[in-house]
C-alpha cells in the first residue's frame, strides 16, 4: 500500500490549507487552476496571484451574485474577472455582504460567459465544506501537477473531488460508554468519525430501545448558541431539552447530535447570518445574501448512524419534513411523525414564522 495521501485524504488536507489562506490546484480535463479563499486571502498572497500570468476570476454562488447584481451565465456561478489593481477590500466586500447596506455600489460588475466552469464549481464546493465563505479566486495555470509540485500545493482531481464532496461520508464508530443523564440514568454516548476527516458526530442512546421496533429519534443539529448559551434567537436548546425529556420519560430513544452547526454553514457563518439579521433580513435572506442556500445540512449522516446502531425505522421528533424525506430515502423507515413544538418567545416569533412560511416547518 503506498503512503500517499488518496483523493479523500487529500480533500481534508485542501479544507485546512483553504481555512489557512493557502492555494490549491484543480485540474479537470487537461486543464488546472490555482484557488485560494476570499474570505481568507491576504495581500501578499493576492500580489503573488496577479503577479502570474492570466486573470484570476472571483467566483461567487448565484445566490450572492444575485444581491450584487451580477449575471450567473454558468447557472449556479458567477465569475467575476479581476479588474487591474484589485485589493482585497474590493475582493472581501464582493465575497462577504456585512457593509452592502453602507456601500451597496459595487459594479457594474460584469461576469465572464465563455469558458468551462468546472473548477470553479468544485472550488465553490470545497469552501463550504470548509465552512468558509463560499467566495473563491481562481486562476488558471498552464501546468497544473508542475506548478503545484513547484509550489509544494495541494493537488486534486476537480471530477473526483467534486463526486466525493456530494457524497455521504463513510461512519466509523470511534467508542461509546455509559453517561448518566438528568433526564435518564440510563445513558449512552456513542461517538462516530467520517472518514472525510470531517468533525465528529454523536448519538445519545437513553434506556435500550428494541432494534426490531421503530425508535423515538430525534436528528439535532449542533446549535452552540441555543444548546449552550441558552440563546433566545432559536428554538434548538428547548428542542434539545425537550427531545431528551420525551426521550427519558419513555425509558428509550436516540438523540443523533449532528456537527452541522447553523444549518450546515457553521458558527462564523450563521455569526455572519445573525448580523445580516440585525439589518434587517431574515434568516434565509441571509443565507442567500452570504452566498448559502436556505438550508445546506446533510441529513444522510443521520440515517447512518442509524443503522449502524441498528435501526432500521422511527417514531421522529421532528417539525421538518425535510428530515423525513432524507430519512426515507436513505433507507430508514419513518413510521410516525411526533411533533416537537417548544421554545417560542418574543426574540425568536418572526424566525420561527420565517421557517414556516419559506422552508415548509409544520409550526
Amino acid at each position: 500500500m503506498s503512503l500517499a495521501p488518496d483523493t479523500l485524504e487529500r480533500i481534508a488536507r485542501a479544507r485546512a490549507d483553504l481555512r489557512m489562506g493557502l492555494p490549491v490546484v484543480l485540474t479537470d480535463a487537461g486543464t488546472g487552476a490555482l484557488v485560494i479563499s476570499a474570505e481568507t486571502l491576504t495581500p501578499a498572497r493576492l500580489e503573488a496571484i496577479t503577479a502570474l500570468p492570466g486573470r484570476a476570476e472571483l467566483t461567487l454562488t448565484a445566490r450572492r451574485a444575485e444581491t450584487l447584481k451580477a449575471r450567473p451565465y454558468d447557472v449556479d456561478l458567477a465569475r467575476i474577472p479581476l479588474p487591474d489593481g484589485a485589493t482585497q477590500d474590493w475582493i472581501r466586500a464582493l465575497a462577504d455582504p456585512a457593509d452592502d447596506l453602507v456601500h451597496p455600489m459595487k459594479g457594474p460588475l460584469v461576469a465572464a460567459r465563455e469558458g468551462s466552469a468546472q473548477i470553479h464549481r468544485v472550488a465553490l464546493k470545497l469552501a463550504k465544506s470548509a465552512r468558509l465563505l463560499p467566495a473563491v479566486l481562481v486562476l488558471g495555470v498552464a501546468d497544473p501537477m508542475r506548478f503545484a509540485h513547484e509550489s509544494d500545493l495541494t493537488l486534486l482531481p476537480a471530477g473526483p473531488t467534486s463526486a466525493l464532496l456530494e457524497e455521504a461520508s463513510t461512519m466509523q464508530s470511534v467508542v461509546s460508554a455509559r453517561l448518566p443523564l438528568a433526564v435518564s440514568e440510563a445513558g449512552r454516548l456513542h461517538v462516530f468519525r467520517p472518514e472525510d476527516g470531517g468533525e465528529e458526530h454523536y448519538a445519545m442512546e437513553i434506556g435500550q430501545p428494541p432494534r426490531d421496533k421503530p425508535v423515538l429519534a430525534r436528528l439535532h443539529s449542533a446549535c452552540f448558541t441555543g444548546d449552550v448559551m441558552g440563546s433566545l434567537k432559536c428554538d434548538c436548546g428547548p428542542q434539545l431539552r425537550g427531545a431528551l425529556t420525551q426521550m427519558g420519560a419513555e425509558g428509550a430513544g436516540v438523540l443523533l447530535y449532528l456537527n452541522q452547526e447553523g444549518r450546515g454553514i457553521g458558527l462564523a457563518n450563521k455569526m455572519r447570518a445573525y448580523s445580516l439579521q440585525d439589518q434587517g433580513f431574515d434568516t434565509v435572506e441571509a443565507n442567500h445574501r452570504l452566498g448559502f442556500e436556505d438550508d445546506e445540512r446533510d441529513f444522510r449522516l443521520g440515517a447512518e448512524l442509524l443503522q449502524r446502531m441498528g435501526f432500521a425505522s422511527v417514531r421522529l421528533l421532528t417539525n421538518n419534513p425535510r428530515k423525513i424525506a432524507m430519512m426515507e430515502k436513505a433507507g430508514i423507515a419513518v413510521t410516525e411523525r411526533v411533533p416537537l413544538k417548544v421554545g417560542e418567545n418574543p426574540f425568536n416569533q418572526a424566525y420561527l414564522a420565517t421557517k414556516a412560511r419559506k422552508s415548509g416547518h409544520l409550526l
